[in-house]
């Protein structure tokens, strides 16, 4: 196990692409102690992507793709201006709003930094806002967008753990609208610390009947695609595939922001984005095997009985190992590491996977915002010509909401099994 996580350090420092990095060190691994298995390996690789679930993932890329691409951002922001856009703070305000709703299309928190901020940064930025706030607000909000259902790497969780999607969707559902609640209470907060503008928001009937005839079609979707896959109507790749059909239907004739000649460049960015995870779990594969060979999931279990641990001090010190997992690796890699070799543990310990795949999820979408990984500081860094550190200081205030949520879930199992249980029994 030291030669493979040595070999992997080695490889990642040197900037060989993770995916990569995996597989060379899996490789070395099996060369040195296992080298009769090697022949095993290609079947391995494959097998890691073996599965109807992976189906969904690039659909649900596709799907994100095709709504933002189909106009959706600005509509969606003119909506949410009608309701927090004249309290102190308004373009703050709408930017957490609007990163919630757009959360539940896109499922990814890149696509949400990457939209949100190409308008809402440079307008906050204009109103007054000190730059530093504007793009670090847009980079913690936008971490909703792996929370809130659908979110695309829940549904990478989903098939490490060999859980329901629609469960886990329902698990981290009320968790990620306490971090835009209280994201929310922080940006009023320092709004009226601060002085931020209000907004001069057009309230008339025929203002608010424009901007709920544009955001309405937007706000259906994500009931579309949870609510068939939780009342099940249908699988999580079928929710996929009508998603995607809604919003083709909808970016082509409702907002006709796609025109048929758009279609190649966006299914070709799509397919990218999901072949680099994709890759990614292909590697994984390896890991999982080798860390069933070493014995090393019966080992962690073994460690949290012997100091006794509670189901509760167990998941505050795998919320440690998540942050600091979280400021070195991107969040698909980290879902595919950690879920083998804390998850069966946990489980022996009563925690429900459920409650572990909202743990988890809501503790790597930090990561995205600390540097020096932070895909989302990037996005915002590309977007503000600032640097990732200037907007991690921005963003920090805000960051309080994930640590306390994250904490909330870990104490109090209810609040990632009781919707579930609910609706899906």
């Amino acid at each position: 196990m030291l030669l493979l996580i040595f070999s992997l350090i080695i490889f990642m420092v040197m900037g060989v692409p993770i995916a990569y990095s995996m597989g060379a060190s899996g490789l070395l691994y099996f060369l040195v102690h296992q080298p009769d298995l090697i022949s095993v390996l290609p079947a391995r690789v494959f097998a890691g992507m073996d599965s109807s679930v992976m189906i969904s993932l690039p659909l649900f890329v596709i799907m994100g793709h095709l709504m933002n691409h189909g106009g959706l951002t600005s509509r969606l922001i003119d909506f949410c201006m009608m309701f927090v856009g004249r309290l102190r703070g308004g373009l703050g305000m709408v930017s957490v709003m609007a990163s919630m709703i757009f959360g539940g299309i896109s499922g990814s928190s890149v696509s949400d930094a990457a939209s949100i901020g190409q308008v809402m940064i440079p307008a906050m930025q204009n109103k007054g806002y000190p730059p530093r706030m504007a793009a670090g607000l847009v980079a913690a909000a936008s971490t909703m967008g792996m929370i809130i259902p659908p979110s695309i790497p829940m549904v990478i969780y989903a098939f490490v753990a060999s859980e329901s999607v629609g469960k886990l969707f329902l698990g981290s559902l009320i968790a990620g609208v306490m971090v835009g609640a209280l994201m929310m209470g922080i940006t009023l907060f320092m709004a009226h610390k601060n002085q931020y503008p209000c907004e001069d928001v057009d309230l008339s009937w025929n203002e608010i009947k424009r901007c709920s005839t544009d955001g309405i079609p937007a706000l259906i979707m994500p009931l579309i695609v949870v609510g068939s896959v939780v009342s099940g109507i249908t699988t999580a790749t079928e929710s996929a595939a009508a998603g995607t059909v809604y919003a083709l239907l909808v970016g082509m004739f409702f907002y006709k922001g796609i025109t048929v000649r758009d279609l190649p460049a966006l299914f070709k960015e799509a397919i990218l984005s999901s072949a680099n995870v994709m890759i990614i779990i292909a590697f994984c594969g390896i890991f999982t095997w080798i860390l069933a060979l070493e014995h090393v999931t019966e080992a962690v279990g073994l460690l949290f009985a012997q100091m006794q641990f509670s189901p509760v001090v167990a998941l505050l010190v795998v919320d440690v190992i998540i942050l600091a997992i979280g400021f070195f690796v991107d969040v698909s890699p980290a879902i595919l590491l950690l879920t083998p070799i804390f998850l069966p543990a946990l489980k022996m310990l009563g925690v429900s996977p459920i409650q572990f795949g909202a743990v988890l999820i809501t503790g790597l979408a930090v990561g995205l915002v600390t540097p020096p990984v932070g895909m989302c500081l990037n996005v915002c860094s590309a977007i503000s010509g600032q640097s990732i550190i200037n907007i991690f200081r921005g963003a920090a205030p805000f960051l309080i909401a994930n640590v306390l949520v994250l904490l909330l879930i870990s104490i109090f199992p209810e609040l990632s099994t009781w919707l579930p249980a609910l609706l899906m029994g």
